[in-house]
């Protein structure tokens, strides 16, 4: 099974300006996940970004960079016009991979996109892993995924899902025992007609109030199938303490 990582990169972020470029153990952060998404089985791993110091950055240390359109809404949207600018064929499984994810486990992506590829009717394959806290639970930047018996998304929400009536009746902020929670962790593979179906459907009003954009397949009938790992995930580069954390993972490497 052959695919492709794409990896967007923007340099506009309001809690970390030029997030993209910040040193990592000497490096900029997007070239270190490049580096991790390297050591998957994917074919090929591009950088599309709409800054030009960006493409330079990724092209000095190795990596393919393509510099696409500055007014896309979504980084869904950006990977659909690298689709077309590497002219892939409609089949073609395309992982979506974050540009702040320097510790990302290449297994996963590649769990992922193998995901898809063995369901042909699904649109999208995601991954979630299960949470263990209460914190986790209610805290709305941990997006919740709730999923039928054979792991095809129902919904995913900031609010902590599904709800455990019972056990949260008096107001009580746990963890019911045995619930089914899962953090929904933002990794994508998609299928290349797919992508430039999905990029000209209008947002719907779940995903305009959830502000979650793997809500706008749902709402169009599309199905989601989720991988769901043991193993919970390096956490991605948000804001300053974020980095600090990576920053010292890498200098605890060397």
């Amino acid at each position: 099974m052959s695919f492709i990582v794409v990896i967007p990169a923007r340099a506009a972020s309001t809690r970390l300006p030029d997030k993209p470029l910040l040193d990592i153990g000497g490096k900029p952060m997007v070239v270190r996940t490049a580096e991790q998404a390297s050591l998957s089985g994917a074919s090929r791993v591009v950088v599309a970004t709409d800054d030009l110091r960006i493409q330079l950055a990724v092209q000095q240390n190795g990596f393919e960079a393509l510099l696409t359109r500055a007014d896309h809404a979504t980084g869904t949207d950006r990977l659909a016009e690298v689709a077309g600018l590497l002219g892939l064929e409609p089949d073609a499984i395309v992982v979506n991979v974050q540009g702040d994810e320097p510790l990302i486990d290449p297994a996963l992506i590649d769990q992922v996109a193998q995901l898809l590829a063995a369901q042909p009717d699904a649109a999208i394959a995601t991954c979630a892993t299960p949470i263990l806290d209460a914190g986790a639970f209610f805290n709305p930047n941990v997006v919740k995924v709730v999923c039928t018996s054979a792991r095809r998304a129902l919904y995913f929400s900031r609010a902590p899902v599904p709800w455990a009536r019972d056990a949260l009746a008096d107001g009580a902020r746990l963890l019911a025992p045995g619930i089914p929670a899962l953090h929904h962790i933002g990794l994508y593979a998609y299928r290349v007609a797919f992508l430039v179906r999905f990029s000209s459907i209008p947002p719907g009003p779940l995903e305009t109030y959830e502000s979650l954009e793997q809500l706008r397949a749902l709402e169009n009938g599309y199905s989601i199938v989720v991988h769901v790992t043991g193993a919970h995930p390096a956490q991605g580069v948000d804001t300053a303490e974020d980095l600090a954390r990576v920053r010292q993972k890498f200098i605890n490497r060397l």
